[in-house]
């Protein structure tokens, strides 16, 4: 328990003052061995092992009482969420808020959604600190602590209001500390509340063993205090845009790729509104498995110039998902960049990386010269020779949004990028190949044409492959399991590695059936690393556009490009923002997990799953007002003397016994 006036617990040694006046009143009484009283004593030994459990029980109930009045006098606070360890309030209270566009979800049967009801806990589990301690916020979206003077200030939609944004645990934690320390905060408490997305909290990455080390050596203690979120919601639908664009002989035409996704695969029709402009392009769209890609053309009404709109599904149990937004300017020049220590063999590479705008076939540097060669205006970098030592450059492109293929050199040297390793080469046996297994016909650079044609990957006829360490996503593999492209994800880019290489002698790659199609999808995904200013994830504005007004296009109501998604203008400059291609993906860890990720720091944690209980905690003095009551009676009861026996015989029975004798 926690307790509004922890000192009246200094009172506890009066516990003893009923033992006390009992063995007093024991030393008043002690027998005396005389004659005229050995009859009674003996008379009464019948009764004596009856007698002192009496008085032990009295004893026993008046403690009781004793200790119930000053815990009512102390203002205990009581409920699953604070537990039963024993604690006064603390010093500063901070409020850890996931904001992310996740926390959005309705609760199952209900309007309000988690972080709504996160907040109305908190409100009112925070007022009853109101006077013993100093409240804080610290919220993923805004990301900066902030003092607040009264509890029901959380429910300013202004404050705490939805957002598109993505959240980062170990981030927020390492604020939380550094604030606690640098206002030289006393025992403190950190109340989280989080929908335990995967992608928030970031179990795998190294921070969390430093802010668990740093909280331990704080001087002052720090408890935490876990409100989840993440039991399974309604059937919800979610959007997000794969690709988007021109091609150069049909600039008046926007090619739509749109990805439609659902957490209960079922049968189902369902409208999408696309608006493009000025125009409206409605859609039914027919959905039977969990995940399904919608393309479409959308003729302009001019060739030249800037485009923008947006995609939007019905209502469901999250509507920050069911939205996307786009900016879409006339075609750019983008170019590949391939570094090779064998340039011969990547003739057939530097045409197959041609686009319509491009004059000339890729350039190939050695790799001794990718440090300082420039980068600009580039969207795909073809990696084929031994993995840099200093991996730097390439994380800092893809991060950026460019895209980055790597090829196999042969040999291995003992690095890595980003957890991914080439190990030995194999030969295939005379005469055989390496066939192919399966591979995602759905997503990836080998996915099916906008026809609906697949690629010939199980035509390649692979002599030689090189071994893959890899824990990214597998988009192919080989017959036996083995991994022949895989794709990981940094910042706003990927990366791929493809277990064979274009070479002659070791795949048909260099055929063009599987190479061309690949390396042209890779372009136009790296493309919006030169186009980056008009899509920006949300949160995610730079330093400079966050000092700038942005005037919503498509709405009248309140938005703001740091926080909410949406198309804006700033003077000639159009950008559309969406929330981080991280909040659709549905994976959450359970509490255990996330416990587990604070070592043997003090954690306590509740699992919300409805909105029915809205409350953390409450005042239990009434629990013990009530106690005391009955521990009054019952000793009372008991100290009552017994009633005298009364005899039943009448006056004539009396008068006879004495005639008799």
């Amino acid at each position: 328990m926690t307790f509004l006036q922890p000192f009246i617990l200094w009172g506890l040694p009066l516990l003893l003052l009923p033992v006390i006046i009992h063995l007093i009143n024991r030393m008043r009484h002690r027998p005396q061995p005389w004659a005229a009283m050995m009859f009674l004593i003996a008379a009464s030994k019948a009764s004596t092992s009856h007698a002192k459990l009496r008085q032990f029980l009295v004893l026993l109930f008046r403690t009781l009482a004793v200790a119930a009045l000053i815990f009512f006098l102390a203002r205990p606070l009581g409920g699953g969420w604070l537990g039963w360890a024993v604690n006064r309030a603390p010093d500063v209270i901070m409020l850890v808020l996931d904001r992310s566009a996740s926390m959005e979800t309705k609760l199952p049967g209900q309007t309000i959604t988690r972080r709504e009801q996160a907040l109305a806990m908190f409100a009112e589990a925070a007022e009853k600190f109101a006077d013993t301690s100093h409240l804080v916020l610290l919220d993923s979206a805004n990301r900066e602590p902030q003092q607040i003077g009264i509890a029901s200030a959380l429910l300013e939609p202004s404050l705490t209001g939805p957002t598109d944004t993505a959240a980062d645990l170990p981030s927020l934690l390492q604020t939380a500390r550094q604030w606690l320390v640098e206002n030289q905060s006393g025992a403190s408490e950190i109340w989280i509340a989080s929908d335990l997305q995967a992608s928030n909290w970031q179990e795998d990455d190294s921070r969390w063993g430093g802010v668990v080390a740093q909280f331990e050596e704080m001087l002052q203690p720090v408890g935490f205090r876990l409100l989840t979120f993440n039991t399974e919601s309604e059937p919800n639908r979610v959007v997000s845009l794969a690709r988007m664009g021109r091609e150069p002989e049909k600039p008046d035409e926007l090619q739509f790729g749109i990805d439609l996704s659902t957490t209960h695969p079922a049968f189902e029709k369902f409208p999408l509104k696309l608006n493009v402009g000025e125009t409206e392009v409605p859609a039914e769209i027919t959905m039977s498995a969990q995940r399904l890609r919608w393309q479409k053309n959308v003729r302009l009404e001019e060739a030249k110039g800037t485009v923008w709109g947006h995609a939007q599904l019905p209502a469901d149990a999250n509507d920050r998902d069911n939205a996307i937004y786009f900016v879409e300017s006339e075609a750019r020049e983008s170019k590949a960049v391939i570094i090779s220590d064998q340039p011969n063999e990547m003739n057939f590479v530097r045409y197959a990386c041609m686009t319509a705008q491009t004059i000339e076939p890729a350039a190939v540097i050695a790799p001794s010269s990718f440090e300082e060669h420039s980068l600009a205006g580039v969207a795909l970098l073809v990696w084929h020779a031994a993995l840099p030592e200093d991996p730097t450059r390439l994380e800092s492109f893809v991060a950026d949004g460019g895209a980055l293929v790597f090829f196999p050199p042969g040999r291995t040297n003992g690095t890595s990028f980003r957890g991914n390793q080439w190990l030995n080469v194999r030969e295939s046996e005379k005469e055989s190949f390496h066939k192919t297994g399966t591979w995602n016909e759905m997503d990836g650079p080998w996915a099916r044409s906008k026809e609906g044609l697949s690629l010939p990957v199980n035509f390649l006829d692979i002599r030689r492959r090189q071994g893959l360490e890899s824990s990214d996503t597998v988009l192919a593999t080989f017959a036996d399991g083995d991994p022949l492209l895989t794709r990981g994800r940094h910042g706003k880019g990927s990366f791929y590695f493809c277990a064979t290489s274009p070479e002659r002698d070791w795949s048909l790659l260099s055929e063009g059936g599987v190479l061309v199609p690949m390396l042209q999808r890779l372009m136009q995904t790296g493309a919006e690393r030169i186009g980056q200013e008009t899509m920006v994830a949300c949160g995610e504005l730079s330093p400079a556009d966050r000092t700038k007004s942005w005037t919503p296009m498509d709405t009248t109501d309140y938005r703001d490009a740091r926080i909410h998604a949406g198309v804006y203008r700033s003077g000639d400059r159009l950008i559309a923002v969406n929330r981080p291609d991280t909040e659709d993906e549905a994976e959450a860890i359970d509490a255990e997990r996330a416990a587990a990720l604070f070592g043997e720091l003090p954690l306590q944690v509740a699992e919300q799953e409805g909105a029915e209980d809205q409350s953390l905690q409450g005042e239990i003095w009434r629990m013990f007002l009530m106690g005391m009551l009955a521990f009054l009676i019952v000793e009372s009861w008991l100290v009552l003397p017994p009633e005298p026996e009364r005899s039943t015989k009448s006056f004539r029975d009396y008068q006879s016994q004495g005639a008799g004798g």
